[in-house]
């Protein structure tokens, strides 16, 4: 027998020299035994050649077009890149002493967050040192704006940019109509101070504007002065507004405020979030309203009808109104576990920053933005915001065109700030 060939008639079963045979041997006869287990086999795993006769699927032909394309290759290989590259995956990577040691920098940071803590409240009491400094200046702002003093000379001297050009057309005119000048003089009606000074405010800039409506307007005339107080030492970090009204037809309070408490601590839960001191709450006051004065609500009628009977009556009801009045009427934050829906935070943060606003610019700054220069530097800035929007949106332009062949990546997350 040559030593190729195989009589044994187990040989299919066992594979034995079957790697060397150049053809199959011819089947012998085989008993039952063998049989059933050759069905079993055959049964259990198929052999490749079955394998390698079965057409692929669509799915799989699909895959190969797939990946035989270089950009979605290079793209997955980006995505790759990326995951593999990220600050955290890197970190998980070092050894436990590098991580032991990281451990200990945070700690280092979170007392750095305590120590700026305490800082911001050292600047809240300068704030509240250098506050008594400005307030002889606001009252005789106040003194002015309400007549009560009549500035002097040279209180009311100022040199405007183009003071040459008006000194001319004032000595032309001098010239020209000096009689007429002294005539219509004696008829020129003279205002107590500065008529609806703060009214006025409100109407030129427009955070505040969004607030009025119409039937508010004739109350605001009567305000004459927003004055801002700072917390005394040793209380909780917060600061009163206070409105000063005159007398008027609408309610008896001759001062309404609206008082915003401040934390300037790192939080427990998450120390590295804090960027120096926030509004956290704000409580108003009680509006004295004379009868049917009331801005902040309206009346309406209702008809009802009685389900037994059929009878209809009519019924009056008061319903919320909208007014800047109801500033004075605060949501409280939410507390003891409990959370504000998505509007309720919306409102919220812009009362927190409404009242930002009056502390840091409104006060400080009146007679500009009585004159509407403040806000005309507000929108300088802000154009050059929108100029940096600008550029920043051509470059997301070009990020576009990558996402043509890189449809996996993702754009980059705006920062957050804080209403300091």
């Amino acid at each position: 027998m040559s030593s190729d060939q195989c009589m044994c008639p187990g040989a299919q079963l066992c594979g034995l020299r079957q790697a060397r045979l150049p053809r199959r041997c011819p089947a012998p006869p085989r008993d039952k035994n063998i049989q059933m287990a050759d069905n079993s086999f055959s049964d259990g795993a198929p052999s490749d050649s079955l394998e390698a006769g079965r057409a692929p699927s669509a799915t799989e032909t699909l895959t190969d077009q797939v990946m035989q394309n270089p950009q979605v290759l290079a793209a997955l290989q980006e995505r790759l890149d990326s995951v593999s590259h990220t600050p955290s995956s890197y970190i998980e990577t070092l050894p436990k002493a590098v991580k032991r040691r990281i451990n200990a920098l945070k700690q280092l940071q979170v007392k750095c967050a305590h120590i700026e803590a305490k800082f911001y409240e050292e600047v809240h009491d300068l704030e509240r040192k250098y506050a008594a400094l400005y307030q002889p200046l606001f009252d005789k702002r106040r003194e002015f704006v309400t007549g009560d003093v009549e500035p002097t000379d040279s209180e009311s001297e100022w040199h405007s940019e183009n003071e040459e050009e008006d000194k001319l057309a004032g000595d032309v005119k001098n010239k020209v109509v000096i009689a007429d000048k002294e005539a219509t003089a004696a008829e020129e009606p003279s205002p107590r101070g500065v008529p609806e000074f703060w009214f006025t405010i409100f109407r030129n800039v427009d955070m505040l504007s969004e607030l009025v409506q119409e039937y508010d307007e004739p109350i605001l005339k009567h305000l004459q002065d927003i004055q801002v107080k700072f917390s005394e030492p040793g209380q909780p970090m917060s600061f009163v507004l206070e409105f000063h009204f005159g007398p008027n037809d609408y309610f008896t309070n001759a001062v309404l405020t609206k008082t915003y408490k401040m934390k300037s601590e790192p939080d427990k839960a998450d120390p590295f979030s804090f960027e120096g001191p926030e509004i956290v709450d704000c409580d108003g006051c009680t509006i004295d309203w004379k009868k049917g004065k009331n801005v902040t609500v309206k009346t309406i009628k209702k008809k009802q009808k009685h389900k037994g009977r059929g009878t209809v009556r009519t019924i009056t009801k008061q319903v919320p109104n909208d007014s800047f009045f109801n500033f004075f009427s605060p949501l409280k934050a939410s507390g003891d576990g409990e959370s504000l829906d998505e509007d309720s935070e919306f409102t919220l943060a812009s009362d927190f920053e409404i009242g930002h606003f009056f502390r840091e610019r409104i006060v400080p700054r009146a007679v500009l933005y009585f004159t509407g220069e403040a806000v005309e530097d507000d929108d300088n800035f802000e154009e050059g915001e929108e100029g940096e929007e600008e550029e920043l949106g051509d470059e997301e332009g070009e990020d576009e065109e990558d996402a043509e062949v890189n449809p996996k990546k993702e754009p980059g997350q705006p920062s957050e700030c804080k209403q300091q």
